[in-house]
């Protein structure tokens, strides 16, 4: 008889703790919103500028390629420095915690940069279907890496990219010199995405075909982060990285005042979007 009971006794049990968990978050809740001050709203509205500020960029670009049916003008390899740069954060987290908005902030960037690279695979497929050629993934021509003609592909060497760092940094998470050096290379490389406009600007010696607008926008966004990193007292290498980004923005800013009088013809960019 007993062991009859024990099923209906322990599923009251489950009922009540979830109730009590409930009763928990929404007393949390309620207590959120009571306690509602100008100062909570200023660092909610941070941290979901935060969260979401890196991937608006993004949004014009996916609609032009998605309207003009063209992905040649966008470098694919801004997606794998990104994804690259955010897991290395994601991994840095489970050695050194800091703020959750920021975690949050790497999942929403690697999510919008698998979107954008499905995009691209499929306009570029469509845009080759006269002369198209099959490469993937499997076939280990490095010719062709990150060229490849499915969207699997990708998936399949991200995977095992992120497999491989995953089991690096559960192996070494105790080491401190590896935990640091891990986040101050996932920053580092989100932080030199300028560096090949730069680099553009100086061989041509000209801004010609950059929008100033958009460099602008970079360093307010990156001046905002950095800001954000010191207050919030995040590690060290999120504000260093910060400020070397906003190094970045003023020399190229200073290369549109330098190379004003350049002659006006087109020229090759490289772009930098974070």
């Amino acid at each position: 008889m007993i062991s009859a009971l024990d099923p209906l006794n322990a599923w009251q049990a489950v009922v009540s703790t979830r109730q009590h968990l409930v009763e928990i978050v929404m007393d949390y809740v309620i207590k959120e919103i009571q306690e509602v001050t100008f100062t909570k709203l200023v660092k909610w509205t941070c941290s979901t500028l935060m969260i979401f500020g890196g991937v608006v960029p993004f949004i014009p670009q996916y609609r032009e390629i998605k309207n003009k049916k063209d992905a040649e003008g966008f470098s694919l390899y801004v997606c794998l420095v990104l994804i690259f740069a955010n897991t290395l954060r994601i991994l840095f987290w489970f050695g050194k915690r800091y703020e959750l908005p920021l975690l949050i902030q790497s999942f929403i960037m690697n999510i919008a940069m698998l979107l954008m690279i499905h995009l691209c695979v499929s306009v570029k497929r469509k845009m080759h279907l006269a002369h198209f050629q099959e490469h993937t993934f499997t076939d280990f021509d490095w010719k062709y890496f990150w060229a490849w003609t499915d969207f699997q592909s990708y998936l399949d060497f991200l995977i095992v990219m992120i497999v491989c760092c995953s089991l690096l940094t559960f192996l070494l998470i105790k080491s401190t010199i590896f935990v640091e050096t891990l986040g101050l290379v996932a920053l580092l490389s989100e932080a030199m995405l300028a560096v090949p406009q730069l680099v553009k600007n100086f061989q041509y010696k000209s801004t010609v075909g950059m929008s100033v607008l958009m460099v602008l926008m970079w360093m307010v966004g990156d001046v905002f982060k950095t800001t954000y990193f010191v207050l919030r007292e995040a590690p060290a290498q999120f504000w260093i990285c910060g400020g070397l980004q906003v190094f970045i923005d003023i020399l190229i800013l200073y290369q549109v005042y330098l190379y004003r009088d350049s002659l006006n013809i087109n020229l090759p960019h490289a772009g930098r979007i974070d």
